[in-house]
């Protein structure tokens, strides 16, 4: 029978599940209303691009404390601060009229969204063992999705029976809910324990020097940098594509948009399973975790050949074995941080990489922007998409050539060559 404290772990777990689901929602509502949006306040696709960029590059920023902040005040209170933030800032878009306006509103919502990632890797290292992260990383990951499957089907309906201030407060709603619940269940710092190894205990500082000293550290900005990119790109112009290419109205976008992030959540799922698989059968850590990066870096290769077809739904299929491999490499990269750094630092680690992720992010968004806005459409971003897990696989081996697993509350440094 369980104990308390594995029952409560699990309800954590799938707290946390729930925040990063609704931080998807939160973040895409805006691309899902784009054609509404547009419409009523007559914004061109530039203007559409900088507030994707304001909410990229004030995310990008951020991480740069938020993974800082988890890791020196706790996860517990921490979670709670930032979910708190973002749904305020959420619900501020209900505000707002000008272009002005929303670029605020959302770099708002992106500085505070910021705290999701580090927060998700540091709950499935604090609260589960090393040989039971991969999986756990996997299940969280597809919380994302998640949100992206319900947003779709969920958000254009909303706001075509309430208007579309109304999408923005029910979500930021649901966000203020999940902080009461959360600091009810979740134990304060040293007074209830878990059968986890690592209790959420704030740490000292970490040395960004060090980190960035560090081979370790820069094969996890690499990897974030060149995945990124293509998520934020795709989460922000995805509807838009269908939208474009396709001619799918506000009402009929969603289902293959859910089916594409249906897809994505299968993608983080084996993203977990599949190297836990393959350390079951004695493979090593180095093998386990570049060989299912390769896998999922050769499954996205397809994705350009979207330009060449005339179908929504064979459209849909591309890019859902896309966001599959995208989601299945992240979830390994994610695992790998988990992995190489200690506990203490995976906060720290995780959120300098997603600094490199959201700024590679942003600079895709805005060359999207100049793409459409020019004429050339979607073939050169679709490209790039097809081609960045490779040469993200290849820098990782050629930074970290064999993963280690550290040492639990090691602090090594392994030095950049000279």
């Amino acid at each position: 029978m369980e104990t308390v404290a594995g029952t409560r772990r699990w309800w954590i777990v799938g707290l946390a599940f729930t925040a990063i689901m609704l931080n998807y929602v939160d973040r895409q509502i805006i691309a899902l209303l784009k054609p509404m949006l547009q419409n009523e306040f007559g914004w061109s696709d530039r203007d559409y691009s900088h507030m994707a960029s304001a909410f990229q590059f004030c995310a990008a920023v951020s991480f740069l404390g938020t993974g800082w902040f988890i890791d020196r005040i706790g996860l517990r209170r921490g979670f709670a601060i930032g979910v708190a933030a973002w749904s305020l800032a959420g619900m501020a878009h209900a505000f707002v009229t000008s272009v002005a306006g929303f670029v605020g509103v959302r770099a708002l919502l992106g500085a505070a969204e910021s705290i999701g990632t580090p927060a998700q890797v540091k709950t499935a290292a604090t609260y589960f063992p090393p040989e039971q992260r991969s999986l756990m990383l996997g299940i969280g990951n597809m919380a994302s999705n998640f949100g992206a499957v319900a947003a779709p089907l969920a958000i254009p309906p909303l706001a075509l029976a309430f208007g579309w201030r109304a999408a923005f407060l029910i979500a930021g709603g649901l966000g203020l809910v999940w902080v009461i619940v959360w600091l009810a269940v979740t134990p304060r710092t040293g007074k209830t324990a878990t059968d986890a190894p690592a209790m959420d205990a704030p740490a000292t500082a970490i040395p960004w020097s060090a980190l960035l000293r560090d081979r370790r550290q820069w094969a996890v900005i690499a990897a974030k940098a060149l995945s990124d990119q293509v998520w934020w790109f795709l989460l922000f112009f995805m509807p838009d594509l269908f939208h474009r290419m396709f001619g799918l109205s506000q009402g009929t976008l969603g289902l293959p948009i859910a089916f594409i992030y249906t897809m994505a959540a299968l993608g983080s799922l084996s993203g977990g399973i599949l190297p836990t698989w393959l350390l079951s059968r004695g493979v090593s850590l180095d093998r386990a975790r570049k060989g299912s990066m390769l896998v999922y870096a050769l499954l996205i290769l397809p994705v350009p050949l979207v330009i060449l077809t005339g179908n929504a739904w064979a459209a849909a299929a591309l890019l859902g074995l896309g966001l599959f491999a995208h989601q299945g490499f992240s979830t390994n990269v994610f695992g790998m941080t988990a992995d190489i750094f200690p506990s203490r630092m995976i906060g720290t680690a995780i959120g300098i990489g997603a600094f490199a992720g959201n700024l590679s992010g942003m600079a895709m968004i805005e060359g999207a922007g100049f793409s459409l806005d020019n004429g050339y459409g979607y073939a050169p971003l679709l490209l790039i998409c097809g081609a960045s897990y490779l040469v993200a696989l290849l820098l990782i081996h050629l930074l970290v050539p064999r993963l280690t697993l550290a040492e639990p509350g090691a602090v090594r440094v392994m030095p950049m060559a000279h």
